[in-house]
């Protein structure tokens, strides 16, 4: 793994099983990492994706990404005007390299809304891929245990889906950024 540095910007690759580049973010800040826990956290505003096909968008609202390298998931607390929302991804471990985060995404996710309720989605994409890539049945295993140790997660409304943390990850991020622009003048 590459050293680390708070503050640095960093791209992210999402991959699918065969490999080939999924979908692309053009920066995330470092805020946060635990090397013993196994826990990156990052945070991102209006960065442009890029689609498999080439298709380009903007993040509309701040955003804190934990990814794990231990863990088949990420999460994603999205700061928007109605609450706090995450995003779950069901995905490898990640590494980093080249300045890029990169996962091999699963195709499944779990939407929590801001009333705290939550919805798996995206089954049948999950089922699609997991024929066409011919995933392993070991695979196929870890992303239902790890979807269900997400969804306990969720439940108990551990730090990761905590209001409160992902508010004061927003303030810290947005001070990061406003020192960078400080330092600029």
């Amino acid at each position: 793994m590459e050293k680390l540095k708070i503050g640095h910007k960093y791209q992210i690759h999402s991959y699918k099983h065969n490999g080939q580049i999924y979908k692309a973010w053009d920066e995330a800040t470092l805020l946060n990492f635990d090397f013993k826990k196994g826990i990156l956290v990052f945070a991102n505003n209006c960065t442009t994706v890029t689609e498999k096909d080439g298709h380009t968008w903007k993040t509309k609202e701040p955003a804190i990404l934990f990814f794990f390298l231990n863990r088949w998931y990420n999460i994603i607390g999205q700061y928007k005007g109605r609450g706090i929302c995450y995003y779950c991804n069901m995905a490898s471990p990640i590494i980093i390299e080249d300045n890029t985060i990169k996962y091999i995404d699963y195709d499944l996710d779990v939407k929590v809304f801001a009333n705290g309720s939550f919805k798996v989605v995206d089954k049948n994409e999950y089922t699609y891929h997991k024929n066409k890539f011919k995933y392993p049945k070991e695979i196929d295993l870890i992303i239902k245990n790890e979807l269900n140790s997400l969804i306990s997660e969720i439940r108990k409304k551990d730090s990761f889906f905590n209001n409160n943390d992902i508010e004061k990850w927003v303030k810290y991020y947005l001070y990061l950024e406003s020192q960078k622009k400080y330092k600029k003048n």
